[in-house]
């Protein structure tokens, strides 16, 4: 799926960093090391590389990070692009001063693992911040997030505080947001947003 829609003309989400990102990048420390996750043709990545971090992004999308890694030379910037499944990917202990989830769609089996290795890569007083939609978006017109008989793939703020746990949460909400990311996120929709620390 994720092949075939990179492979669309344009940039399906757009080229400008999410919302959220760019309101709360600077909590992350100045000039570390960030991983992002499901990062697909690479809009956060390249941004978070013009602040000045050393940004590795991973996605199971071949087609996505060769744009990923077009787009950071257009803006003049490096990034690492790294083709994983996020099963399968080696986040290591204590790497990272960053690592950014925006709207990573897994189901929670996986997930839980995910955020098991989130709390163990991040480095002291790194920054973990995600976006990810809730199930009320189903109930909302915005065009975004899994399919709604997917509910599993779906995420609370309830849900994320008992799989990050081990983080100190300094952001925690869900919230209706109005969307305009490139073709596949607009509108109204519903989301929860997560800034942690760990301490």
């Amino acid at each position: 799926m994720w092949d075939q829609r990179y492979s669309e003309d344009g940039y399906a989400y757009g080229t400008e960093p999410n919302y959220f990102l760019k309101e709360e990048f600077n909590r992350i420390p100045k000039a570390g090391n960030v991983l992002c996750l499901a990062e697909g043709e690479g809009r956060n990545a390249v941004f978070l590389a013009k602040q000045g971090f050393n940004v590795t992004a991973v996605d199971q999308s071949p087609v996505g990070l060769n744009k990923a890694s077009k787009l950071a030379h257009v803006n003049g910037v490096e990034i690492t692009t790294i083709v994983s499944d996020l099963a399968d990917f080696d986040f290591e202990q204590e790497k990272w001063d960053g690592i950014v989830s925006i709207s990573a769609h897994v189901p929670s089996t996986l997930r839980r693992q995910i955020h098991r290795q989130v709390v163990s890569a991040l480095k002291h007083n790194g920054i973990f911040l995600l976006e990810a939609y809730t199930v009320r978006h189903t109930e909302l017109q915005g065009i975004g997030g899994p399919p709604a008989s997917q509910t599993d793939f779906f995420m609370s703020l309830d849900v994320l505080k008992d799989e990050l746990r081990g983080l100190h949460f300094i952001i925690g909400r869900e919230v209706d947001r109005h969307l305009s990311e490139g073709k596949y996120h607009q509108g109204e929709s519903a989301v929860v947003e997560v800034v942690a620390c760990k301490q």
